[in-house]
């Protein structure tokens, strides 16, 4: 089986973690790592590994995983399908998700690419499923619940804030899809805690939620990357009542979505130049291996 050539845009916790994914991949390969530092600053882990500032720095790419802020989706997205690389990103505004598709679709299909976008586990995986449970239960009502647990998203956007040293953004379920955020902050010397305080509220990761703000003396003393959901519905089938649907699950969170980034590279390779979203491919497609001898072994 040839192995596709995939870099990893990024280093953060996701990059980390999806660099070790394709490591163990049988069909993909780490082709490089794209970092703001470029080689100046050379881990053990990427020994060997071609570290460079700029995509087109390296040679035979055929897609990107893009580890990188959510707001800073859409520049990488555009730069690498109009050189002809395929996209995986995380991005994770639900609201403007089908904005960005439409964007993204015109570049891909000019220059011959495919994006695959909002490939993480919400939305992503848990979009699947929430598909699949209106399949079922057509007329009802799904509640997504999420945490305890740290949000990525909602913590890169915190530590973006002027005056922020470090953050970190707690999910915390109240049921019924309600959500309580608890935003610890660590603050650069002289910040004012009240103005970053009022920036995260106004930041739109946080208005539709209640949201609790703290200052801390260190936020490293707080994190952990376990996060979770549940997610229930109860609906009807035809016109049968009381179909109860549960799915739940505990997770380390940057571990878990870049491993669905990485099907989702895979996923790239089998459709046709364009931008989707993870419920518009098939599911066969991010698996690897022959088609017939997957659904032998699923179906």
């Amino acid at each position: 089986m040839k192995k596709r050539a995939v870099a990893v845009v990024g280093y953060g916790n996701v990059g980390r973690f999806a660099a070790e994914a394709l490591r163990v991949s049988p069909d993909l390969e780490l082709a490089g790592v794209v970092r703001r530092l470029g080689k100046k600053e050379q881990l053990p882990e990427l020994e060997g590994i071609p570290v460079v500032a700029d995509i087109r720095e390296l040679s035979g790419v055929e897609a990107a995983i893009l580890a990188v802020p959510t707001r800073m989706v859409p520049e990488y997205a555009k730069e690498c399908l109009a050189l002809g690389i395929n996209t995986v990103d995380s991005y994770d505004l639900h609201g403007e998700l089908v904005d960005l598709r439409r964007e993204l679709n015109a570049v891909a299909k000019e220059k011959g690419s495919v994006a695959i976008i909002s490939a993480g586990w919400d939305p992503g995986t848990d979009s699947l499923l929430r598909v699949m449970l209106e399949m079922m239960a057509p007329q009802g009502i799904t509640y997504t619940n999420f945490g305890p647990g740290m949000s990525m998203g909602h913590t890169v956007a915190v530590r973006a804030i002027p005056g922020v040293k470090n953050a970190l953004s707690m999910t915390i379920p109240l049921g019924v899809g309600l959500h309580r955020r608890m935003v610890y902050v660590e603050l650069d010397e002289g910040a004012d805690f009240e103005t970053v305080k009022n920036a995260v509220l106004a930041d739109p990761y946080f208005v539709n939620d209640e949201t609790h703000v703290r200052q801390v003396p260190d936020v490293g003393r707080l994190i952990d990357w376990g996060h979770g959901v549940l997610m229930e519905r109860k609906g009807v089938s035809g016109s049968t009542h009381n179909q109860l649907f549960k799915y739940e699950m505990r997770i380390n969170n940057p571990a878990l979505t870049s491993q669905v980034m990485v099907a989702a590279v895979r996923a790239t390779f089998r459709q046709e130049p364009g931008a989707y979203t993870m419920v518009e491919v098939p599911l066969i497609d991010y698996l690897p291996g022959d088609k017939e001898e997957l659904l032998r072994r699923l179906v």
